[in-house]
């Protein structure tokens, strides 16, 4: 008897660092329970190294995934969105006929429109995974201006989505709250589950041995955008004045004339700041060597269903995090559970008593295991997926 299908539909590409880590870490925990088929849109300049896709493909292969690829268009952005639509309607429909997919699992929107539309005319169960709120974001980050015809038009299409779909997933229990209070929800909907952005906690682990005799801030990823590198900044000089040793560690890949602009601004001397470029098989080597991770971000309404990967990947090293309120449900697990400091607002006396918190975090020879099993309970690869097989079981029967 042939094995039921899932076809996994994902805007972003599985050649990308955030593919890998968010999707493939994932399928390739699932692939006993069904045969998967996997449907992204990669970007030309990854498509075009050949080394790198064939790498992928042996990968995928070994795993019994089969991966179907099509080429991300950016520019401009409405009609290459559209044809990206179209073609992925296109594909996937042929993919659902072909292998008698029964679960469209769908990453985000356009993956959930191109699902619901495959529902419609193939009767295949649909799981909208949502990931944020798309629409706020947009707005939220200034792209989209607030109430206008593309935000209208986006929230009628998630509208569409969350009636549409047979299983809801979000990344966090704030974003849950909201979407069950939308006033369309209030006659019914789908089950709809939380399961934030995990890490592989097999790869990020506490390091063996004792910290650097200097304490270190450690800062991963861009800063653009949703990120506030100023008040990481902030709160490196109120440390520096504490600890006159510390050093600030940024682990970014494309921004780092800016960092070190934003850094100098700051009055953070050269010798304090270390920036480096690190693959992803490298970052928790990086991890490691922070004695704090910082994930401070605009407190803004979409941010309620962000689930932020570094603090996952912090946590699992063993390495307790300075974040923010209002964002998802950071604070919840930083100052409820003890594994880091969640910034209350942004003064000059809260930056103080958050970053005294902080230091004391580094003192306390319990903080690693703590800061672990936090990450375990909230944040496994492996509890994710678990979650994300129980789903897919539901909607398989």
């Amino acid at each position: 008897m042939a094995r039921p299908a899932v076809l996994y539909i994902s805007y972003d590409g599985m050649l990308e660092p955030l593919g890998q880590s968010q999707v493939i870490a994932y399928l390739e925990r699932l692939t006993g329970e069904a045969e998967i088929h996997v449907l992204s849109y990669e970007k030309p300049t990854d498509r075009a190294q050949a080394d790198k896709v064939a790498a992928l493909r042996e990968r995928l292969g070994k795993a019994g995934i089969h991966w179907h690829p099509l080429t991300y268009h950016k520019s401009p952005t409405v009609p290459a969105t559209l044809f990206d639509l179209a073609q992925g309607v296109v594909v996937a429909l042929w993919l659902t006929l072909r292998h008698r997919v029964r679960v469209v699992h769908a990453r985000s929107y356009v993956p959930a429109l191109i699902g619901w539309l495959v529902k419609l005319l193939t009767g295949a169960n649909l799981l909208f995974d949502m990931r944020g709120l798309w629409a706020d974001e947009r707005t939220d980050g200034g792209i989209w201006p607030p109430g206008g015809r593309v935000y209208s038009t986006v929230k009628r299409i998630e509208r569409t989505l969350l009636l549409g779909a047979d299983h809801i997933v979000t990344l966090t229990h704030a974003s849950k709250a909201v979407i069950e209070g939308f006033p369309y929800m209030s006659k019914g909907h789908a089950p709809i589950s939380v399961i934030p952005t995990c890490a592989d906690l097999d790869r990020f682990t506490p390091g063996e041995g004792g910290k650097v005799t200097h304490y270190t801030l450690g800062y991963l990823g861009s800063i653009g955008t949703w990120y506030l590198f100023d008040e990481v900044l902030a709160c490196f000089a109120l440390i520096r004045e504490r600890r006159p040793d510390a050093r600030l560690l940024v682990v970014n890949r494309n921004e780092q004339e800016l960092v070190r602009r934003m850094a100098a601004a700051a009055g953070i001397p050269d010798e304090a700041l270390e920036i480096t470029a690190a693959e992803h098989a490298d970052v928790p080597a990086q991890v490691r060597r922070m004695s704090a991770g910082a994930a401070i971000i605009k407190p803004v309404f979409s941010k309620i269903a962000s689930a932020p990967t570094k603090l996952a990947e912090y946590l699992g090293c063993g390495v307790p995090c300075l974040g923010n309120v209002g964002v998802g449900d950071m604070e919840a697990i930083l100052e409820g559970e003890g594994a880091g400091v969640a910034l209350r607002e942004f003064t000059p006396t809260e930056r103080a008593r958050a970053v005294d918190r902080l230091l004391a975090l580094a003192e306390s020879p319990d903080t690693a295991a703590y800061c672990r099993a936090v990450a375990l309970k909230h944040f496994s690869v492996d509890e994710g997926a678990a979650q994300y097989r129980a789903i897919w079981r539901s909607l398989l029967a």
